[in-house]
């Protein structure tokens, strides 16, 4: 089990000492929901908040792997489907266990469910790494998908492996890999910039700028928090971004104005549901758990929230979430349509824009870098190919 490494087993075993201490309980007796919250409360008094956070992850795994060593006492005589529902159960669980996205719960479980097509129904314990090679060379040779699909397929069904059949899987790279397909970035020039913005309005467009000037990704856009906005420094904080990394990019002075405008709106909608006693918003893990009352407070609030109240899928509870991104999708598209731009202009082109832009601005490529929050210099380095400039020098001889 790949979970916790030698070096955190010693507190998670310290934490769960305590937590059953703490109710005077035995380790076989059963645990509600209730008594853990009430634990976690009295943790969080004394301690931080990544150790509330430890804590309540050691706990839900011993939980959990308590009640799967119960089922797994009468495996013997479950059939061969349901024994993958109770893995794909599994896999839900220590899915939420590990705090991975809602995306990547519904695509883990998506390619779970084509492995289990493809095994053609055999039980999950008996599968093994030659079972996931030419699982992966299917995808590759005969259902054409692309390289990023192949990854995911593989890190979903590694995750099966690793996390709920305890296995590693070994001589991977046998497998046909699809082919990754090397493409340039669509990028706007400045001048198609101004026209694109030329035909948006109100919120679209001031999304749509906030995306272009400050070179975010639409899912970091729309998650922005009103603590995230620094306006006096002029910079904007991206939490939690892709790889769960945080960073800090540039916040544009021509946007402070129409931005601090929308804001006291946005005050307003939060000033309305603190009257009504809403219920607040959704804050990181460890923090929902630590202050409660977190997401009620102002610089939780969502820089761009919806205007209607909608269930969380998983928990149920009703509350305001931010802006639905789709939204902001087709306005672009249909905006690029209006202006006459013969380009596949998506909402991510903007960013493309951004740091094209920079680049030929003369700005360094590691500056660059930090702010688009890439992890690897190469990623960075496709925008030198498509900068306006001819990069290598060459008159055409037809000049």
């Amino acid at each position: 089990m790949h979970i916790a490494g030698p070096k955190a087993v010693d507190f998670y075993l310290h934490w769960v000492t305590r937590f059953y201490r703490f109710l005077n309980k035995q380790p076989e007796d059963t645990i509600t929901q209730q008594e853990m919250d009430s634990y976690l409360k009295h943790l969080s008094k004394r301690r931080e908040s990544w150790q509330v956070d430890q804590a309540a992850k050691a706990i839900s795994l011993y939980q959990f792997f308590n009640n799967r060593k119960e089922v797994g006492n009468g495996c013997k005589t479950i059939d061969s489907r349901d024994q993958w529902k109770i893995a794909a159960d599994d896999m839900h669980k220590m899915l939420r266990l590990m705090h991975r996205s809602y995306h990547t719960e519904r695509a883990y479980l998506s390619w779970l469910r084509r492995f289990y097509r493809f095994a053609g129904g055999r039980p999950p314990a008996t599968l093994e790494s030659e079972d996931v090679k030419d699982f992966l060379t299917y995808l590759a040779v005969e259902q054409n998908v692309s390289a990023s699909s192949q990854n995911q397929a593989f890190n979903a069904i590694l995750f099966l492996f690793r996390h709920v059949l305890d296995k590693d899987i070994e001589h991977i790279g046998e497998a046909v890999r699809a082919k990754r397909k090397q493409r340039l970035p669509v990028v706007l020039t400045r001048a198609e910039v101004d026209r694109l913005f030329d035909q948006m309005r109100g919120l679209n467009l001031l999304m749509a700028r906030t995306i272009y000037g400050c070179g975010l990704r639409l899912a970091e856009c729309v998650k922005l928090r009103v603590k995230d906005i620094d306006i006096e420094r002029k910079a904007v904080t991206v939490r939690s971004g892709k790889g769960d990394k945080d960073r800090e990019t540039v916040l544009p002075t021509s946007l402070t104005p129409t931005l601090e405008a929308h804001l006291e709106e946005v005050r307003r909608l939060y000033d309305d549901d603190r009257r009504r006693d809403a219920t607040g918003i959704m804050t990181p893990g460890a923090l929902e758990k630590k202050y409660p009352n977190a997401g009620k407070e102002w610089p939780w609030f969502w820089v761009f929230p919806s205007l209607r109240e909608s269930r969380e899928p998983r928990s149920g509870i009703l509350r305001r979430h931010h802006i639905y991104p789709g939204n902001l999708q087709r306005a672009i598209k249909a905006a690029g349509n209006r202006a006459g731009i013969p380009k596949r202009i998506t909402v991510h082109t903007l960013r493309h824009s951004f740091a094209t832009h920079l680049l030929e601005a003369g700005y360094d490529i590691r500056t660059i870098q930090d702010l688009l929050g890439h992890s690897d210099l190469r990623t960075t380095m496709i925008y030198t190919h498509v900068i306006s400039k001819n990069r290598h020098g060459v008159v055409s001889p037809l000049d």
